[in-house]
């Protein structure tokens, strides 16, 4: 059985449509590389990475907060109901071979810690990180291929 190969995407809840658009293209060229896609499974920045995966044919992983699948967005593919609340944070991290985080608040910023403590490479597309840990990418394909080659 083939294991996948997961990219996990971080990000605000809530987003402008600049914001969603960045997803959007970061989560197709997850789907297009042949990526899984892992995140939060709720709104904003997952919802719009999750739709462009989705639309290129991958694979969509929600690791949601709650004790149901109801809150997950329309796009994850298989949604995993914690339980845990923002524990599940480091569900997410653990789960991905790199990150890309866009944009993202406190919640964004855990994720990131975690990251950077475990040893997975985060790749920052317009979040507020600023650490020689961190790969900063000026657009989409820029995070897309700094995580291609962080994810190994």
């Amino acid at each position: 059985m083939e294991v996948l190969k997961t990219i996990g995407v971080i990000g605000a809840g809530s987003c402008d449509e600049m914001t969603a658009t960045m997803a959007f293209d970061i989560g197709k060229g997850i789907a297009e590389a042949g990526y899984a896609l892992v995140c939060g499974g709720l709104g904003g920045v997952m919802e719009a990475a999750c739709r462009g995966a989705r639309e290129a044919g991958g694979v969509t992983i929600g690791i949601l907060p709650g004790d149901t699948i109801a809150g997950a967005n329309q796009f994850v593919t298989i949604p995993i109901a914690t339980g845990i609340g923002i524990a599940r944070n480091v569900i997410i991290v653990r789960s991905s071979r790199a990150l890309i985080a866009i944009s993202g608040g406190s919640g964004t910023l855990s994720e990131i810690a975690f990251a950077l403590q475990l040893g997975i490479p985060v790749v920052s597309l317009k979040s507020f990180i600023l650490s020689e840990q961190v790969v900063q990418a000026r657009d989409p394909r820029h995070a897309l291929d700094e995580a291609f080659r962080l994810a190994g």
